[in-house]
């Protein structure tokens, strides 16, 4: 069993930070990238930040509407990812939704995880 434990997330005015965490742990084989995605109400879910692993370079990739105002990161250890989310706007609320792409003893071939996500709500 592969689990994401997703933290932060809340209520902030526009203009405001809030920071995102999530963890993985379980029976990963190993840690391909991983990243944030949201939805927002009557939305498709989308890409907000990604990062590969130290095998791939630790490359990050932003959504443009985030580029400049949000910060992905990982821990040494590789199992964590941090979302700093700065100058929020309104439209930023969604909920958010934490992903895994990774081998594990499940799925040797690898495969994408969810976490149940949490929502940002940007607004005065």
């Amino acid at each position: 069993q592969v689990q994401l434990v997703e933290t932060g997330g809340g209520a902030v005015q526009p203009g405001g930070s809030l920071r995102l965490s999530c963890t993985a742990s379980g029976s990963i084989t190993e840690i391909y990238s991983m990243g944030w995605y949201r939805q927002a109400p009557g939305k498709k879910r989308e890409l907000v930040a990604h990062i590969t692993n130290i095998i791939g370079g630790g490359t990050t990739n932003y959504a443009d509407s985030v580029k400049g105002r949000f910060t992905i990161s990982r821990d040494n250890a590789g199992n964590t990812v941090t979302l700093q989310m700065n100058s929020l706007k309104p439209e930023d609320t969604a909920v958010y939704y934490c992903n895994l792409e990774a081998m594990t003893v499940q799925d040797p071939y690898g495969g994408d995880y969810w976490g149940d996500g949490t929502l940002v709500t940007v607004s005065s």
